[in-house]
């Protein structure tokens, strides 16, 4: 348990954006993509639908599979984003008939460790002939611990990589005369923006992310000085009821009441905020792309605001490729997959199609890849200025690690439609964490 403590106490962990390019060998593991071998066809399942990088997904795979012909990768879908992905694995892999790759949020590894048959990377890895030092190679040793368990393993290798910011749309700003260069810097200046948007234009301040996770929620709770989950000995203390955790779930409650924040699921929030409804959206650098797309007025981001003086502290979201393939030659043509997902080529097409951050080392440095998108793109310039205040997003351990994230799921949910107080939801979250956790 010593990784888990170390980043529950809140050690932060940089995620920066790398120099020194590195190129990407697309090469076969024993003969995978040898002519006169049979094609293997596997499944990739992914998150992205159509207005967060699907198109960008189906090109790469597009772009794969024309390059090797022994090799055939079919994409999935999910939708419930990674609660999505986790819960029908656990099904496919109940009939039998498993993903080879799957994305899986950071925050769900260790429940796939301790509770799903996959095969950790470096072991498929190590069977890679030509290349079996790739993860060494190209990766930083931070990036690649956001796909460790609570024990250690490395289950699957960083691929989605972002960090919450605050999108704005700067003609709102203007019409109640906030000067738009100059955004909320704390928690404190978005609810006092928020009362003049909504006194002066009848729409809404904010709207926070409500996605199946709580992401969001911990990065705000992070941020007040809080936590989910402290060591205490051997132990692990639940802290989901601290008054930080529930000074920041009732501020944004109270936000709700008072008609300053939006409340819905996420694909409506993104898109009233898209039709100028919504002054400010809290979500991850990841849906860059999709948000411009549906913004029409003047968009610009910031970085994750701050309670009062207390330093930022913001998890690290996205997710990690994990191979669930059951025979060698799976593995091996899902592992080619995965290193072709973690080239220039694939990558450049990733971020500027999703938002994410590279993961590997060289790639945004790369004047022929990515540097010139990322100097030339000011919507990422706030999650990289802010990447040395991430931490490690916390997993809830155990075989009831899923049924700990939803309880405070169903805590959020209950806070924001008003039917019970921060303090009345958390410390029932809390009891029911605990009870979990024994």
């Amino acid at each position: 348990m010593k990784r888990t403590l170390a980043f529950l106490k809140g050690s932060l962990i940089t995620i920066p954006l790398i120099a020194a390019t590195v190129g990407c060998s697309s090469s076969s593991m024993n003969g995978a993509s040898n002519p006169s071998s049979k094609v293997v066809t596997i499944e990739y399942w992914h998150v992205n639908s159509n207005d967060w990088g699907g198109n960008e997904v189906k090109k790469i795979i597009d772009s794969f599979n024309d390059q090797h012909e022994n090799i055939q990768v079919v994409g999935k879908y999910i939708p419930n984003q990674y609660q999505g992905v986790i819960q029908q694995a656990q099904a496919a892999i109940a009939g039998g008939n498993p993903p080879d790759v799957a994305m899986m949020g950071y925050n769900f590894l260790s429940y796939v460790n301790g509770n799903l048959p996959y095969t950790p990377i470096e072991e498929v890895a190590a069977m890679d002939k030509e290349e079996p030092n790739f993860i060494q190679d190209h990766f930083l040793p931070n990036i690649t611990d956001l796909s460790r368990a609570d024990d250690g393993t490395l289950v699957g290798l960083s691929y989605g990589l972002s960090n919450p910011v605050l999108y704005y749309n700067a003609d709102l700003f203007k019409e109640v005369g906030w000067d738009p260069d100059k955004p909320p810097a704390t928690w404190e200046e978005v609810i006092e923006l928020s009362k003049k948007i909504r006194d002066q234009t009848g729409n809404y301040g904010l709207y926070i992310q409500e996605p199946p996770d709580n992401w969001a929620q911990y990065a705000l709770v992070k941020s007040n000085g809080g936590n989910w989950l402290e060591g205490q000995g051997d132990q692990l203390k639940v802290m989901v009821d601290s008054p930080e955790a529930i000074e920041a779930y009732q501020m944004v409650g109270d936000m709700v009441k008072e008609k300053l924040a939006f409340h819905a699921k996420q694909e409506e929030g993104q898109q009233a905020f898209g039709n100028g409804r919504i002054a400010m959206l809290y979500t991850t650098i990841g849906r860059m792309s999709g948000i411009k797309e549906q913004s029409q007025f003047d968009l610009r981001t910031t970085m994750s605001p701050t309670f009062g003086n207390k330093p930022r502290s913001i998890p690290a979201g996205g997710n990690s490729l994990v191979i669930f393939a059951q025979n060698s030659d799976k593995q091996k043509a899902a592992w080619e997959f995965i290193k072709y997902l973690q080239s220039p080529e694939a990558l450049t097409k990733w971020v500027e199609g999703t938002g994410y951050l590279p993961p590997r080392e060289g790639v945004a440095e790369d004047p022929e890849g990515l540097k010139p998108f990322l100097e030339s793109n000011p919507l990422m310039r706030a999650a990289i200025e802010q990447k040395d205040s991430t931490v490690q997003w916390a997993n809830f351990p155990g075989e009831d690690g899923l049924q700990a994230e939803q309880a405070l799921i169903d805590a959020r949910d209950q806070i924001l439609n008003g039917t019970s107080s921060a303090q009345e939801a958390l410390t029932k979250a809390a009891d029911r964490i605990r009870e979990l956790l024994k």
